[in-house]
């Protein structure tokens, strides 16, 4: 029960994105199956968990729908709460925080769904197809660590692909996951760790303009760039020579002389030594010196990072790139665990999608279709927001209550062990022993509960009637 005080004392501080206390009790009730459920089948899953009637179906899709969330609030109050409660465990490195991104592509076969379409997936796993249908989304994580243990804590998703509302709307995914880092109001000075395609002078040139942002990220082994050019002491017309000799990056892993040694700071690697190399060059894309690192690692190969801050170390660099990897695993938690993505909203009124769909051009059609369209991307983004925080508030009690979450996890399990903190499925199992303890607590001290109450014992009293 004391878990699920703990949850309902955060998750109450979004009431201020909703207009409606009705609703947002809607939401936290959404939030709580999400995190109990034992399956993932949308929203049914979240009826059976918390054992409501199946009436209660259509209030839970209303309230994906309602306009009383504001989702954009929301994700502002939920990202100002992860830094505010989470403060002590979020990972600092020379003095800035660490943020993630990344994109992810989930499969969806709707034929009347908003923004699906063709997407390509590179990935070296022979499990995964070429060509999906699906939902591309851009998602942004926050890093805390205690012990051992690294959470890249889920603070924003959306969907940033698959209708173009205007044909005058020009952006790329790389401006709109800008936009979507600025809208988070992170006033903090913080390091945005991000894989190969986010390497780009769009997305460096709008992180280092907010003057709050550093990237670290991967060069492209094709990478080339300059060195300063030598200062010339004659007079003549013209500006000065900026750039020097060109250099092809991955002709610099040749001189191993100038490599160094030491032990990997990669979590979880023990007893390797890599080798790497830093150097200050000019990138041409963005005209100002970045610091490239090129890592020998004994497994992983060679690879080459860069950092627009001159002052990060080389090793801070590897390390960093190296967390990287934990919006991977948040990636696969909110997938298979939480089930953030299982929504199957479906638009009634909407032209049906080709199998060679590509991006749902809307300019030609008219305001209330566009509306409907609006309408539905909300309720993914509500449903995901749902996730999110769910997903966040179990990382949130990993942190805080590890030896609560462990007591009430009611079974053996052999990764109990000194410096590695319970995993997202470990606390759901655990807040749904004490699932009953929290509904059966007076009304005073829980209104969420008499909330869920209520509606539990109108499914009981109507199982009677139709019984008797």
């Amino acid at each position: 029960m004391l878990l699920w005080l703990e949850w309902w004392s955060q998750v109450r501080n979004l009431r201020g994105a909703f207009s409606r206390n009705r609703t947002f009790l809607w939401f936290a009730l959404c939030v709580a199956g999400i995190t109990v459920r034992k399956d993932l089948a949308g929203v049914t899953s979240i009826i059976r968990s918390l054992g409501l009637r199946e009436s209660f179906y259509d209030p839970l899709l209303d309230c994906f729908h309602s306009e009383a969330i504001n989702v954009n609030r929301l994700t502002v109050l939920w990202t100002d709460l992860v830094c505010r409660c989470c403060a002590r465990f979020l990972l600092v490195v020379n003095g800035r925080l660490v943020i993630l991104g990344d994109g992810l592509k989930i499969g969806k076969e709707g034929k009347k769904m908003p923004s699906v379409k063709k997407l390509h997936q590179e990935s070296a796993s022979n499990t995964k197809p070429t060509y999906i249908f699906g939902h591309s989304c851009q998602v942004i994580a926050i890093v805390a660590k205690a012990a051992e243990t690294f959470f890249a804590i889920p603070l924003v998703c959306r969907i940033h692909e698959g209708v173009i509302f205007s044909n005058r709307d020009k952006r790329t995914l790389l401006d709109k996951m800008t936009e979507l880092l600025s809208s988070l109001l992170i006033r903090v000075p913080s390091y945005f760790v991000a894989d190969a395609y986010y390497c780009s002078k769009g997305i460096i040139r709008d992180l280092l303009k907010s003057g709050l942002y550093h990237l670290v990220t991967r060069a492209r082994s094709n990478a080339v760039a300059y060195y300063p050019a030598a200062l010339s002491t004659t007079k003549g017309p013209g500006r000065k020579r900026k750039y020097g000799k060109k250099v092809k990056l991955k002709t610099l892993f040749a001189d191993t002389e100038k490599f160094a040694k030491a032990q990997s700071p990669v979590y979880g690697e023990r007893d390797t030594i890599l080798k790497y190399r830093s150097v200050d060059l000019l990138w041409r894309p963005v005209g100002i010196s970045v610091r490239f690192v090129l890592v020998i690692h004994p497994q992983r190969g060679r690879l080459i990072l860069m950092s627009t801050d001159l002052s990060l170390a080389p090793l801070d660099i590897i390390r960093l790139y190296g967390i990287r990897f934990k919006i991977e695993v948040s990636f696969k938690q909110a997938i298979h665990t939480l089930g953030s993505y299982a929504y199957h909203f479906w638009m009634a009124g909407m032209t049906r999608l080709s199998r060679k769909s590509g991006n749902q051009h809307l300019h030609r059609k008219d305001d209330k279709y566009r509306d409907q369209v609006r309408r539905k991307i909300r309720a993914y983004h509500a449903h995901i927001m749902a996730g999110i925080i769910a997903q966040g508030m179990l990382q949130y009690l990993s942190l805080f209550k590890t030896d609560l979450v462990w007591k009430s996890f009611g079974s053996w399990i052999r990764t109990i062990r000194p410096g590695v903190l319970p995993s997202e499925q470990v606390v759901a199992v655990a807040m749904r022993n004490v699932m009953p303890a929290f509904l059966a607590v007076s009304e005073d001290e829980q209104i969420l509960a008499k909330f869920i109450r209520e509606r539990i014992d109108i499914t009981r009293s109507e199982g009677v009637a139709l019984a008797a």
